[in-house]
């Protein structure tokens, strides 16, 4: 009798898990990422769909990244807080987490594969220094650059026929102009829209582009 996959594994070659900041000023690139991660065909993932109260924080993420064989990590909120004075260390530890998984995981993890972004090229250096050697790609806090980032090495790594960068990000700037009447629509307040809301709602404006474009 044939063995059953695991259906837990069922999206890992589908699945990227996004680990980057979740603050205000960062929001925008966020949504440009899940957006390009999410209109190339893929399923973005993130500590943000949490709501488990049956497992630690820790276990949760390591739950998800084991999920997913693809992670967009973005460094550049490794700085100082501007309230406590620390440095804000979860985007690394997240990071180490992934490549982890990667080298001790059973042989499904050993496929996986990150892009590393930060503002700057060697910035990372300073404070995270043991991946020295990775290919970190630099997108200066602009949304542009990050989602053709992003496009670009989901077409690399899957090899997967996909629209160009600029294509993209046009199709996610009428996105964004749309999202205020799509949150109207649903009911739903921007202030509150989670995670889960972000994705749904890409996800059902790319089927309805794509419906219009055809027509």
């Amino acid at each position: 009798m044939a063995r059953r996959a695991n259906s837990r594994f069922a999206d890992y070659d589908a699945s990227v898990f996004v680990n980057c900041p979740f603050d205000a000023s960062y929001r925008p690139l966020f949504d440009g990422i899940v957006f390009t991660v999410i209109l190339c065909g893929f399923r973005a993932r993130c500590a943000l769909e949490i709501d488990d109260g049956s497992q630690t924080r820790i276990d949760k993420i390591f739950a998800i990244i084991e999920e997913c064989r693809y992670g967009v990590h973005d460094l550049s909120r490794t700085e100082l807080d501007a309230v406590s004075g620390l440095p804000r260390f979860n985007m690394p530890l997240e990071l180490g987490m992934f490549l982890g998984v990667k080298r001790s995981g059973l042989d499904i993890q050993k496929r996986k594969i990150c892009l590393v972004c930060d503002t700057e090229p060697y910035r990372y250096q300073k404070f995270v220094s043991d991946i020295a050697g990775q290919d970190i790609r630099a997108h200066g806090g602009d949304v542009k650059k990050v989602i053709r980032a992003v496009r670009d090495w989901l077409r690399t790594c899957s090899g997967r026929a996909l629209p160009g960068g600029a294509e993209v990000y046009r199709r996610y700037c009428l996105f964004e102009t749309a999202l205020p009447k799509i949150c109207v629509s649903a009911a739903v307040d921007p202030a509150e829209l989670t995670f889960a809301d972000f994705s749904v709602f890409v996800a059902e404006w790319l089927k309805l582009d794509l419906a219009e474009r055809a027509s």
